[in-house]
């Protein structure tokens, strides 16, 4: 997003912000990212656990001291998110090979309030890397250089793209495009995640889905949920609640088109308590329609006895 569009934004929020931003210095500038990575190596039976550490230091400056966009965000901008990693046991450090799981989200302010909306939650099992402790992490958008730099790379951009999509309709696509660009670039290494038939939830399949023009409408609910609801929720509560409500009836329309698309179920893995909550508020219509939808979608989730429990 360009720095005219974000400033547009913010400046819906109060006076006293929009002044602390049109007034920050220019030092203040730095990259997209606010990256959070914390790794759990409690299953490895290691002595010298020093790579870890190591290695949450040299994730994080990679996702952000890296310039990924050609946009200027300046530090109250850059995007919040997170990868939490959990090393699987029987690896290897003492050669650097390491298998693990991971977590990875972000989110964004919403508007007029102090709530952050999480806007990515992807769990990605197929992370199998190479670390050797202080050695840089290279990499080319044009070239495979390394499995942990393609993976590392591939969430900024993916990261980057939900985030612009949030305030554009489909504002993100240059950065989802980059995603898939990583995709098809690792795709030679043969490493799993990145092949088409090796699993419909792995990192391959959500780009793929994003960029499928039958998921289209979902890309372009992401600016309806977030730009148009909840950034004006505190003012138009139940107007909200509705665009929110078409939003669900939209992600059902693309369910019955694929139900096993990973991207609607990362929705919902992102969104199911959220939208309990905003639902559980509703009048009754609302309420009995949102919960309808949302448990013949979602079954296995309990969390939408809220919605009318209340």
């Amino acid at each position: 997003m360009t720095l005219s569009m974000r400033l547009a934004t913010y400046s819906m929020q109060k006076p006293s912000l929009l002044l602390a931003l049109l007034f920050t210095t220019a030092a203040s500038v730095g990259q997209e990212l606010n990256c959070k990575v914390v790794i759990n190596d409690q299953q490895v039976a290691s002595s010298d656990r020093s790579v870890f550490k190591d290695m949450e230091r040299a994730f994080a400056n990679f996702m952000n001291t890296r310039k990924w966009t050609t946009d200027t965000y300046k530090n109250h901008e850059k995007i919040s998110c997170s990868i939490f990693l959990n090393i699987q046991p029987n690896n290897n450090p003492s050669i650097g090979n390491f298998k693990a799981s991971a977590q990875i989200t972000s989110s964004r302010p919403v508007f007029h309030s102090n709530y952050e909306t999480i806007l990515l939650n992807f769990a990605d099992r197929d992370w199998e890397f190479e670390y050797i402790e202080s050695q840089p992490l290279e990499y080319n958008d044009n070239s495979y250089i390394s499995n942990l730099t393609s993976i590392l790379a591939y969430y900024a951009y993916v990261i980057i793209g939900m985030d612009d999509d949030s305030f554009a309709e489909l504002g993100g696509t240059t950065y989802f495009q980059k995603a898939l660009n990583v995709v098809n670039n690792a795709q030679t290494s043969g490493r799993n995640g990145w092949q088409a038939l090796s699993g419909t939830r792995n990192r391959y399949a959500l780009i793929e889905n994003i960029n499928n023009p039958q998921m289209l409408d979902l890309r372009k609910n992401t600016y309806r949920y977030h730009r148009l609801a909840l950034d004006t929720y505190d003012k138009t509560p139940e107007a909200s609640r509705e665009i929110i409500l078409d939003v669900v009836k939209t992600v059902k329309k693309v369910w019955n088109i694929n139900p096993t698309s990973i991207f609607v179920i990362s929705f919902f893995d992102t969104k199911a308590v959220e939208l309990a909550n905003i639902f559980s508020e509703g009048s009754i219509g609302i309420k009995r329609d949102s919960y309808d939808i949302l448990t013949s979608i979602d079954p296995k989730r309990t969390v939408y006895q809220k919605i009318i429990s209340n």
